[in-house]
């Protein structure tokens, strides 16, 4: 018989609120929250926070840093091996459930839950769909390409430059077909890609109505990478999910995001770390580098404006847990606090419960009887979100430990 686990004297935040309270799980799941329970086993949380298993909706598993250059001279499978690492990475921080916003294939989902490999609850997107001259096409003016594993074309990975109605609709079904939980787009350009820009606004009505359609009817939903003003409009008129980054928001998009009952995934760590690379010698084109750092300062105050009007709010990093021995996902949280009005509670909620429910996990990101036992035990207050990487004591997933 699997042992009932309790973790007693902690400070539970149940994905809702937070108070004093011992809880139990057994056999995979939470059974009882309380006072004075017992259980087999017993984890002593004096001091210690207990927290639903973290989310992360915008990772790239396979890709390792921000470093093009070095990139370009790496082996093709080498990105596989840069996952295994990514992806126990991720656990090592709490973070039970992520979706992998382009990269990973079936066979690193596969890996996972053949427990060939150890990491989180994946959702995979494998590509990210693109006009031509959009964010996935790496079209350089010399006529060749940048070789970025994660956009290049293999038999589990599809292709990712799909035009017009016809094209965006073989383009969605290739990549289901290839195992994607879910589709996500660019509607804009980028602050990385060469030749556009992210407030230039990519596909047409026309081709979103059709993509955000065939995603219907296979019963999963679009997210957009949209950083432009007119090409996150354009997403939220046809029925997108999430915008991803969101750099140039206007009154406008966010009566939108309230009214279609969209989320934002901030991403506020992916232009700081384009920007703490260039600042250290990455040699990321400066075109590039000045992009971000104009877009960085755009986006502070859009994701103030967002979490002002009461938009719902998911946490996602589009950013390496490995980029250096201070960097951490969870980084994020204090971005989120120090650049809006957000409490400490409000980006725990953004990285537990508001991130499962975009996911569509109606089993995870709280704390309660009957649900999956993914948590994790964080050492001190809750409402310091400083050094979170370095404070995780315990993390559980579907029941077992796993750190």
């Amino acid at each position: 018989m699997p042992a009932r686990t309790v973790f007693k004297n902690a400070t539970v935040f149940d994905g809702a609120s937070i108070g004093a309270a011992d809880l139990v799980i057994h056999d995979g799941r939470v059974v009882d929250i309380g006072s004075d329970l017992d259980g087999d086993e017993i984890v002593d949380c004096a001091g210690m926070s207990v927290v639903p298993g973290l989310f992360d909706c915008h990772v790239h598993v396979t890709v390792r840093d921000l470093n093009i250059a070095r990139t370009e001279q790496q082996a093709f499978s080498l990105q596989y091996f840069e996952a295994q690492r990514n992806l126990s990475l991720l656990l090592d921080q709490g973070i039970t459930s992520a979706r992998d916003a382009a990269g990973a294939d079936l066979g690193v989902k596969q890996a996972i839950e053949q427990k060939l490999i150890e990491g989180p609850r994946l959702q995979l997107a494998i590509v990210m769909l693109t006009q031509t001259g959009g964010h996935s096409d790496l079209h350089l003016p010399s006529g060749g390409q940048r070789s970025v594993p994660m956009m290049m074309e293999h038999p589990g990975r599809p292709a990712s430059i799909v035009d017009g109605a016809d094209g965006v609709r073989r383009g969605v079904r290739e990549v289901l077909r290839a195992g994607a939980d879910v589709i996500k787009i660019a509607t804009t350009g980028g602050v990385m890609s060469p030749g556009d820009n992210p407030r230039h606004t990519h596909f047409r009505d026309d081709e979103l109505a059709v993509i955000v359609a065939e995603a219907a009817a296979a019963g999963t939903y679009v997210f957009a990478h949209a950083q432009g003003t007119e090409g996150i409009k354009a997403a939220l008129r046809n029925g997108v999910r999430s915008i991803e980054h969101g750099y140039y928001l206007d009154d406008e998009a966010v009566d939108l995001m309230l009214q279609k009952d969209a989320w934002l995934v901030p991403t506020l760590s992916a232009t700081r770390a384009i920007i703490d690379a260039s600042d250290s010698g990455v040699p990321i084109p400066a075109e590039n580098a000045a992009l971000a750092r104009e877009a960085f300062e755009a986006h502070k105050a859009s994701f103030a404006l967002a979490v002002d009007a009461g938009v719902k709010i998911a946490m996602g990093t589009d950013t390496p847990p490995y980029w250096s021995p201070a960097a951490s996902n969870l980084n994020e949280l204090a971005l989120m606090t120090d650049l809006s009005s957000m409490s400490a509670l409000d980006a725990w909620h953004a990285t537990t419960s508001s991130a499962a429910q975009l996911l569509g996990y109606d089993e995870l990101g709280v704390l309660q009887p009957g649900k999956l036992a993914d948590l994790v035990v964080v050492d001190g207050d809750l409402t310091d979100l400083r050094d979170l990487r370095g404070r995780i004591r315990q993390v559980w997933l579907n029941g077992d430990r796993v750190r």
